[in-house]
């Protein structure tokens, strides 16, 4: 499926005419000043002539055309036999013999459009899956002078025909020279090729298909988004220029098994599917995170837990003991591990007081300083009171909970209550009532 440009290059300048041959269809006399026509050397090579100019069947033709080449090996004609050949053989699709035969006509004339363009064209034809320097270098020599003077319209074309004609012909020249670089392992030049192509031309599956390749084969972190993007775009672009069904699933089969592999899980690849179907190149910011971003920030996350922890092991101990009583066993983690236990040091924050003046419960809240999920009993109420928000540490016993609100319940000895410092008031002084004096 890679190694034959789509026909629609070959059908748009051929609609146009810009690759029908120029041949003399009779011996007009010259005017003035302008070079000799060619002559017949007789009427059989005339009658000869005229049947290949009429035959429309390229077999038969070809069949004439040796023929001729037989009989006449010498004519005032061979610029018009050799173009006639080259025409044949193209349209019979056989690239080696209408490769050759634009050899012989670029030894005459090295700018002749018709056999630089199809010098160009066939060249992934010619090359296949087994490529030669020769036919690389062959290739590029072709489309970089066509490329050289695509400016200039060619022959019988008007300026205003090539303003048509030129775009899809330039798109296939850069096409061409990347595909050539891609042979080579030339990715850079390969991607700047493509993207001279998808520029004059974004309708392209093919060239898609190649710009996902030459990106990923660079290996460069900072562009396998786009890599990824492209072979993507291929997969999904189903206008003209797409590729057939089977390339296209082809396309999606291999994207989905590289995103996989770079990505880490298939999470998130609809959304570069979405990205592909809307439009013909990644936004300048788009980034798929890598799996290997995914466990660095992981692991920087992990070391910031870490630091935090060793900072404050009771939160550590208290986020430990949350995670076990709202699992699946906490009931059995809570009676197993926890019930009639004196835990380790826990510290929170006062969220509510129970009462508010020599309380027997207070509320604390231990994980984030503001939403209660500790509660400690008391047999004997405490002194005074503190304001919320006021920092305590305690070592208790747990008595109950639940997971939903989440909730701890403990019992606690006055002792082992840290950071209180509520007073009673003092008492009031007790006057003598006085006594009548005797």
């Amino acid at each position: 499926m890679w190694n034959q440009p789509s026909k629609h290059w070959l059908m748009t300048v051929a609609v146009l005419g810009l690759l029908v041959p120029a041949w003399m269809p009779g011996q007009d006399q010259p005017a003035p000043g302008q070079a000799k026509q060619p002559q017949y050397k007789d009427q059989a090579e005339y009658t000869l002539y005229d049947a290949i100019l009429k035959d429309t069947t390229p077999k038969t033709r070809l069949d004439k055309l040796q023929e001729w080449q037989t009989k006449y090996a010498s004519t005032e004609f061979e610029k018009q036999r050799k173009a006639l050949f080259l025409d044949t053989y193209v349209k019979l699709n056989q690239p080696k013999d209408a490769v050759a035969e634009a050899k012989l006509i670029l030894a005459d004339d090295p700018k002749d459009f018709t056999s630089l363009y199809y010098t160009m064209y066939f060249t992934r034809a010619l090359v296949g899956d087994k490529p030669t320097p020769e036919l690389l270098d062959q290739g590029e020599k072709a489309t970089t002078a066509l490329l050289a003077n695509i400016d200039t319209p060619p022959p019988n074309v008007t300026p205003e025909q090539w303003k048509g004609a030129r775009p899809p012909v330039e798109a296939l020249g850069h096409t061409t020279l990347g595909w050539i670089a891609m042979q080579r392992k030339g990715w850079d030049a390969a991607e700047g090729e493509f993207q001279k192509s998808l520029q004059l031309d974004p309708n392209n599956g093919e060239v898609y298909f190649f710009m996902g390749t030459v990106i990923v084969s660079q290996k460069n972190p900072q562009k396998m988004s786009a890599g990824l993007f492209y072979f993507a775009r291929a997969a999904t672009y189903e206008g003209t220029g797409g590729l057939a069904p089977a390339g296209r699933q082809q396309a999606l089969s291999y994207v989905q098994r590289a995103y996989k592999g770079y990505h880490g899980s298939d999470e998130g690849f609809n959304d570069l599917v979405t990205a592909a179907k809307a439009g013909a190149t990644p936004a300048a910011d788009y980034h798929i995170v890598s799996a290997g971003e995914i466990a660095d920030k992981a692991r920087k996350s992990q070391e910031a837990q870490d630091a935090e922890d060793a900072k404050n092991p009771q939160l550590k101990l208290w986020k430990d003991i949350k995670t076990q009583l709202t699992g699946a066993d906490g009931a059995t983690y809570f009676s197993s591990n926890m019930k009639d236990a004196l835990l380790p040091t826990l510290k929170g924050k006062v969220v509510k007081l129970d009462p508010e003046l020599k309380p027997k419960t207070v509320v604390l809240a231990l994980e984030d300083g503001t939403t209660p999920d500790a509660t400690l009993k008391f047999e004997m109420p405490l002194a005074g009171k503190v304001d919320p928000g006021t920092e305590l540490t305690f070592e208790g016993v747990p008595a109950s909970y639940t997971a939903s609100p989440y909730m701890v319940v403990f019992n606690v000895e006055p002792d082992k209550l840290h950071g209180w410092t509520g007073k009673n008031p003092p008492r009031a002084p007790v006057r003598k009532k006085a006594t009548a004096s005797n």
